[in-house]
C-alpha cells in the first residue's frame, strides 16, 4: 500500500477531520448526561444505596452507564474531531531486536567443536559462553 520512496517516518495519508456540528452537540448531550450518572452515582454512595441489594445492583448499573457513555464520548470526539493519518513504518526483522548487526545474522561456526558440544549448544543456547 505504501509507495516505493516512502521512508520511515513519513506520512502516508492524511485525512483532516470532518468536525461536523451534529457531532460536536451530541458530545456536549453525553457530556451533560455524564454528569448527571456521576452525580447520581455520587449522591447513592454518600447517601448509603448500596447498603441493600437492589440499591447495589443500582450503584452497579449507574456506573456501567457512566463508562459507557464515556465510551460514546470518546468514540464520538476520535470519529469525527482527529484527523486520520497512516504514518509508514520499517517492519524489523527478529534478529534487529536482539540488537545484533546485519552480519552477524547468521552467527558464528565453532571450528573444532566436538559433536557433543554442538549438539549441548543446540538443546541449551547458553552453554560456555
Amino acid at each position: 500500500m505504501s509507495t516505493s520512496g516512502s521512508t520511515y517516518g513519513d506520512i502516508h495519508r492524511y485525512e483532516p477531520a470532518r468536525e461536523s456540528t451534529a457531532a460536536a452537540i451530541a458530545i456536549v448531550l453525553l457530556t451533560l448526561l455524564e454528569i448527571v450518572f456521576v452525580f447520581m452515582f455520587s449522591w447513592g454512595l454518600v447517601s448509603g444505596w448500596g447498603l441493600t441489594a437492589d440499591g447495589n445492583m443500582f450503584l452497579g448499573g449507574l456506573l456501567a452507564a457512566v463508562f459507557i457513555d464515556l465510551a460514546f464520548i470518546l468514540a464520538l470526539y476520535r470519529k469525527e474531531f482527529l484527523p486520520d493519518v497512516m504514518v509508514v513504518k520499517k517492519r524489523r526483522r527478529k534478529w534487529e531486536d536482539l540488537y545484533i548487526r546485519g552480519d552477524q545474522a547468521d552467527g558464528q561456526q565453532f571450528e573444532g567443536a566436538g559433536v557433543w558440544d554442538q549438539l549441548k549448544r543446540a538443546v541449551y543456547p547458553y552453554y560456555k559462553r
